[in-house]
């Protein structure tokens, strides 16, 4: 009678997250492989090798800022190779009154605009970031937040109450036992082989969620986007980057958060090579410049306090991008199985219901 009911419990907590964990599946699959899928649009495709020299950061700043001289230039990614696109994302009236980031891409030889696109609500241009707010909140806001957060909890119980249920048999399903080895066990034997994984995913993806169960999260904020136009640059950034990787020689920037007065500080987003495997190959480290740029302030991973150095190391973990292809294909591969799981479970309690009508 117990383990019908343990059966009942786990079927309805698989049933309730059924569809939401398949779609999380699929999304967090392609996910893995964002920089890879995203690059199809990108237009860097055409950019051609020539001896011009490519432009600095300060000129590409310029230029973008004489065509919107109206706009707040938020931030900047910078080229991983000499012939991609430096990309900008700035904030103007032009696009969405201002409420959504607009994405250009500089060609890094001409400074002409190769492209403009906006960001996760332009799903026809920027599909993998349309898709990472579909994984983040499902397109729903707040509430598509704590659903999320709902759902990673129901699917660790469904996880737990599946290891009481087929404890038992786990270790014939990986000693390849014929016993167990059918199709009737299908459910049973991607669920054994993927267990650890679905339990770090449901476990990671809980404690980035964490902030929905708490209550600053339902708090009301009368927050309006005010759009200012962003100052010149004070000082040169080429000089000023020249000046971080001479104080830090291992340190290499991608993305530049520009400051918007001429009073604030100006972010550099990179990473150290001398980093663990398990960091942010480009978002783990900060260096932050005056508005002289000299460096005032420093965020490296050595730097963080031990609460924040767990959260960099769950993110990680969740995502899968701390390693090469070997890595990414085990994460997609794994990460199908929770979607599977949802379908043969779903089988499953269809099965039992047909059987218990008879």
């Amino acid at each position: 009678m117990q383990h019908q009911r343990l059966i009942s419990f786990h079927s309805v907590t698989g049933l309730i997250a059924g569809i939401f964990i398949l779609l999380l599946s699929l999304s967090g699959t392609l996910l893995v492989f964002h920089n890879e899928i995203d690059a199809f649009q990108q237009p860097m495709a055409g950019l051609t090798k020539t001896p011009q020299k490519n432009l600095t950061v300060d000129s590409c700043y310029n230029i973008v800022k004489q065509l919107y001289p109206h706009a707040m230039i938020s931030s900047c990614n910078l080229p991983e190779k000499e012939f991609h696109c430096i990309s900008f994302n700035i904030y103007d009236s032009s696009y969405m009154e201002g409420t959504k980031a607009l994405q250009l891409f500089v060609h890094p030889k001409t400074g002409r605009i190769e492209n403009a696109r906006g960001g996760s609500e332009d799903i026809r241009h920027n599909f993998m970031s349309w898709l990472a707010a579909c994984h983040s909140s499902f397109h729903a806001g707040k509430t598509g937040e704590w659903l999320l957060g709902f759902f990673a909890i129901i699917f660790f119980i469904s996880i737990a109450t599946g290891i009481i249920l087929y404890r038992r048999s786990i270790i014939a399903v990986l000693l390849f036992k014929k016993t167990v080895w059918n199709k009737n066990n299908l459910h049973q034997i991607i669920g054994t082989w993927a267990l650890l994984f679905n339990l770090m995913i449901s476990g990671t993806g809980f404690w980035m969620q964490r902030y929905v169960f708490k209550k600053e999260f339902y708090q009301t904020y009368n927050w309006v986007n005010t759009i200012k136009p962003s100052p010149d640059l004070s000082f040169n950034f080429d000089s000023a980057y020249q000046n971080i990787k001479k104080t830090y020689p291992h340190f290499t920037g991608y993305v530049i958060y520009f400051a918007q007065s001429k009073k604030g500080n100006t972010a550099v987003y990179g990473s150290n090579s001398t980093n663990a495997f398990i960091h942010s190959k480009k978002l783990a480290d900060v260096v932050s410049l005056d508005s002289n740029g000299a460096i005032v302030k420093t965020r490296l991973v050595n730097e963080n306090t031990a609460a924040d150095y767990y959260d960099i190391v769950n993110s990680q973990l969740h995502v899968g991008r701390y390693g090469g292809w070997g890595i990414k294909i085990l994460y997609s591969l794994f990460g199908l199985s929770s979607g599977i799981l949802s379908i043969t479970g779903f089988l499953l309690w269809r099965k039992r219901k047909k059987r218990s009508s008879i």
